[in-house]
């Protein structure tokens, strides 16, 4: 038995040397190989996520209204109780108080971070933060002091709030020192203009701002409070970590109810009331409409739209509306240019470029293809197109735009067909593929772009198409329930064209056909503003955009006192070349007062201001004009905050700080594992890495057991000890 028991030990001594030769080495290399692979993966929101409880660390990267508190863990979920919304539109202006209403639900003093969108064009200039009896008023101030400032008091036990713009339409608020089984109310206010185009108002609330596509190489270096999202920060989206937010399973149900009520005194009767993504219910007297979501509180999934028309005859040709504000006068003008009968419709090229990416998966490539669709029909003979889709990758049906003819359009319809929605959204490869492909003496070139534009390297792609446009036109199209609209609109404007949107396969024919009529119809260009003898005026934009059949020019401006006449040409042009000129006059005597008009113009100023940074012009004397007009009106921009302090310590500083975090629904029709997937649909090659491990790794593990001179040593030990104990004979 001692003789067995010596062999065997001998055995096991000589294999765990060996496996633990192996074991080391494994380890060792695996490590390494799955650190990369997992710097590049960075687990996909929900992927690994059980419960609303799952730890996620990102505070800024949520992308709608949710209030995460910090733990040791991570961020992990705290109930939403509710969300108010309340619209007061007068006329064309709209003032919005959007109301969130959380929980801290356990004896624990929390820090919270409450992340949310906007529209993109929303002067915020109030936050309000409601913690019991007590109102905490906010204050603009540069976001580094904001910052500095927050950190003191989160530190010394004061209640404290901070609201930071991470892009023009998504926000960041953080909370410090709430009290255990506090009820926190945080209250937002904007301005905004209603959207007018082709007869209708529009006003659109953004309720869930999709996940966004992280495009670049690995940069892990972020300015000011760093992220810890699923996403990499890459060279390309510096930011990444910030909005990267986890997204809640769709089989998990729906998160975050909202209620929104609406009163509407447009000015005028009224042929129409819509919202076209949610039920409503209306009253109405004399003209004044009060309006509520007929379901009550409703999933926070999809953007909310309403939709006005003013009855036949109704609409006003001009609107001007004033304020006087520290001395100045503020002014906001809208004109509506007549519609001029269509003139001779030249032979163009179209350039349909189509995004095929996992976003787009489920209602939305839908929607593409359908609208992709109905704009071939729009085509004529003479024409020339082709159609250009991206994903990871770009491809395109012709080398170069073919004919339209009958063998060229049924080989497109049968391209289109074969479409289906995966990948990443790389959109530069696909915006170069589209305008480079031209001349200067080409006559109508237009480029359709159908995409939910949910990216994160906005300002890359503006500068794209602000280096290669040349002779083109670029139009957006919308697609799904929440597109990124800061990227589409401020992508059709550096494109000199304009922005659609398509939420639902039901308006597709409406949509389409009002874009098929700006396509074809005269164009509103050289428009130039002539302002009073004798009064410097301020106005923006300072270069005014062509405009298109159905919209109005609308100005901004700012002077010591605006008096007399207005005078604004421009010169009507259709396709042919062939125009004539145009002209309004606008008396700037009287106009209705109106408050916020200061608020709306610089607003104004900082989006075009930005616009310049973009293209690269005077970085640091931009930063310092926005910060300096943003501080004097109050108002959030990239580099101002708002940030309110309690002056009386809430919190003792022995008790301890602990965090919690919520995740966001996935936007309405949307496929989660279109999205995700079992991969990240990043820049980052985490499925190479993955699999060069795995390689790795079999190779080190049969290396490591089966080398020779090992083998050899194994059977020489063994060998001798056999034969020390009488048993060589036996074993052979």
């Amino acid at each position: 038995m001692q003789t067995k028991l010596s062999i065997n030990f001998v055995f096991l001594r000589c294999l765990a040397r060996r496996v633990k030769a192996s074991t080391l080495y494994t380890f060792a290399l695996g490590a390494i190989v799955f650190l990369f692979a997992s710097s590049a993966q960075a687990n996909m929101p929900g992927e690994t996520e059980a419960s609303d409880t799952q730890a996620y660390t990102n505070p800024s990267a949520v992308k709608q209204g949710t209030l995460l508190f910090k733990s040791e863990a991570g961020f992990m979920s705290a109930p939403t109780l509710h969300t108010d919304v309340r619209f007061t539109v007068t006329g064309m202006l709209v003032r919005a108080h959007v109301k969130q209403r959380f929980q801290n639900p356990d004896g624990d003093w929390k820090e919270g971070v409450y992340v949310f969108p906007l529209p993109e064009d929303a002067a915020v200039d109030h936050m309000r933060m409601y913690i019991g009896e007590r109102i905490i008023e906010g204050q603009i101030k540069e976001k580094q002091k904001a910052r500095k400032e927050y950190q003191q008091a989160k530190q010394s036990g004061k209640k404290a709030s901070l609201v930071e713009q991470e892009r023009p339409n998504v926000f960041t608020t953080s909370v410090a020192n709430i009290a255990p089984h506090e009820t926190i109310v945080v209250e937002i206010e904007y301005q905004q203009v209603a959207r007018y185009d082709a007869g209708r108002f529009n006003l659109r609330f953004p309720l869930v701002v999709a996940p966004r596509y992280i495009p670049g190489n690995s940069n892990i270096r972020v300015e000011g409070f760093a992220g810890t999202g699923w996403a990499t920060n890459t060279d390309q989206v510096p930011d990444a970590t910030r909005i990267s937010p986890p997204v809640r399973k769709p089989e998990q149900g729906s998160i975050n109810p909202v209620n929104i009520e609406i009163d509407l005194n447009a000015g005028f009767k009224l042929d129409h009331i819509d919202s076209p993504y949610h039920d409503i219910a209306i009253s109405n007297q004399e003209n004044n409409y009060r309006i509520h979501l007929k379901e009550g509180d409703v999933p926070a999934d999809r953007d909310f739209v309403l939709s006005w028309q003013p009855a036949t005859g109704k609409m006003p040709q001009a609107a001007f509306f004033k304020e006087n504000k520290n001395g100045d006068d503020y002014a906001l003008l809208m004109v509506l240019p007549p519609q001029q009968a269509q003139s001779q419709v030249l032979n163009r090229e179209v350039v349909f470029v189509i995004d095929t990416s996992g976003s787009m998966g489920g209602t939305s490539i839908m929607q593409a293809k359908a609208a992709l669709e109905l704009a071939l029909n729009s085509l004529k003979t003479g024409d020339r197109f082709n159609i250009i889709q991206f994903d990871s990758h770009t491809s395109q049906l012709y080398p170069a735009s073919q004919a339209v003819l009958p063998s060229t359009l049924q080989q497109a319809r049968r391209y289109i067909g074969t479409l289906e929605a995966q990948g990443g959204t790389e959109m530069a490869p696909a915006l170069h593929a589209a305008l480079m492909q031209q001349n200067a003496e080409q006559g109508v070139r237009q480029v359709i772009f159908l995409t939910d534009g949910n990216v994160g390297n906005e300002d890359a792609l503006f500068k794209i198409i602000e280096d290669n446009l040349l002779n083109s036109r670029l139009f957006t199209i919308g697609i799904g329930s929440a597109p990124n609209s800061h990227f589409m609109s401020r992508a059709a404007k550096f494109g000199r064209g304009t922005h659609t949107h398509i939420g639902n396969i039901y308006e597709v024919q409406q949509k389409m056909t009002d874009l098929f009529q700006k396509l074809e119809n005269p164009v509103l260009r050289d428009i130039k503003i002539s302002w009073p003898d004798r009064v410097i005026v301020e106005s923006w934009p300072q270069r005014i955009p062509d405009l298109y059949l159905g919209e109005p020019l609308l100005v901004s401006a700012k002077a010591g006192h605006l008096a007399g006449d207005v005078k604004m040409t421009g010169r009507i042009v259709g396709q042919d070349g062939a125009g004539q000129d145009w002209q309004a006059n606008l008396s700037l005597n009287g106009g209705k007062d109106a408050e916020s008009i200061s608020v709306l113009w610089a607003r104004r100023k900082i989006a075009a201001l930005m616009e310049r940074s973009v293209r690269g012009n005077e970085a640091d004397h931009i930063r310092e004009e926005i910060i300096e007009t943003a501080l004097a009106h109050h108002l959030v921009s990239k580099y101002t905050s708002l940030i309110a302090v309690d002056t009386t310590p809430a919190r003792k500083l022995a008790e301890i700080l602990k965090r919690r975090a919520l995740s966001t629904n996935l936007p309405a029709g949307w496929e989660y594992k279109k999205v995700f997937g079992t991969m990240p649909k990043t820049a980052t090659p985490a499925g190479l890495y993955l699999l060069l491990g795995g390689f790795l790794l079999i190779i080190s593990l049969f290396r490591s057991l089966f080398r020779n001179v090992y083998l050899k040593k194994c059977r020489s030990l063994f060998v001798s000890t056999c034969t020390r104990a009488g048993i060589v004979n036996r074993i052979g």
